[in-house]
């Protein structure tokens, strides 16, 4: 069976692949069929995002289709940037420029307890779906540490690992991270 992410994120793209192995025969993005679509994301959750994603991907392509949606939650800012994550710093941002606005919020705070939250739904061309969700504890550092990951992973510190996500392996972030469990749920739904 051929499955298509609806992500444009290569990042993402690799993480997907690791972790659903070889559940499906073809994994490959909308761009790889040559299609130039554009998803805004208007759910107020995460999980009405990746389903707005996965459901407008699969009624195009007519094959199955996976989405997720993810982002960082800090409690001291109500959940904030949530939802609003990769363009918590504007029209105009980038991963910099959103750890450096995270920072700036937080500069006088004492708690810095966060979450990565990621839910991922799977809509199926006979309108069938299996959606979950996960997420991965830690804490904002005062600065970035570590070159891999990408996103607010240089700041997000996990306690499960003991260090941040961008200071860990693919093979350690993909073990625990908010991603990896919920598609490992996903997944598991399929058996």
């Amino acid at each position: 069976m051929k499955l298509v992410l609806a992500t444009t994120n290569k990042n993402k793209l690799r993480e997907i692949k690791s972790v659903l192995g070889n559940k499906f025969d073809d994994v490959m993005t909308f761009k790889d069929l040559n299609l130039d679509i554009e998803i805004e994301e208007t759910g107020t959750t995460f999980i009405e995002n990746a389903m707005l994603k996965a459901s407008e991907i699969c009624k195009i392509t007519g094959l199955p289709a996976l989405a997720d949606d993810s982002g960082l939650s800090v409690d001291v800012l109500n959940g904030a940037p949530g939802v609003y994550s990769a363009r918590y710093a504007g029209l105009e941002h980038n991963d910099e420029n959103n750890n450096e606005k995270l920072l700036e919020v937080l500069k006088n705070e004492s708690n810095r307890a966060a979450h990565f939250t990621s839910a991922v739904v799977l809509c199926f061309p006979d309108g069938s779906s299996l959606s979950a969700e996960a997420y991965a504890e830690g804490e904002i550092l005062r600065e970035t540490r570590g070159a891999n990951g990408f996103g607010y992973d240089p700041l997000f510190f996990s306690h499960e690992l003991g260090k941040t996500f961008a200071e860990a392996t693919a093979e350690e972030k993909n073990a625990i991270s908010h991603r990896a469990r919920a598609i490992q749920k996903l997944v598991a739904q399929l058996n």
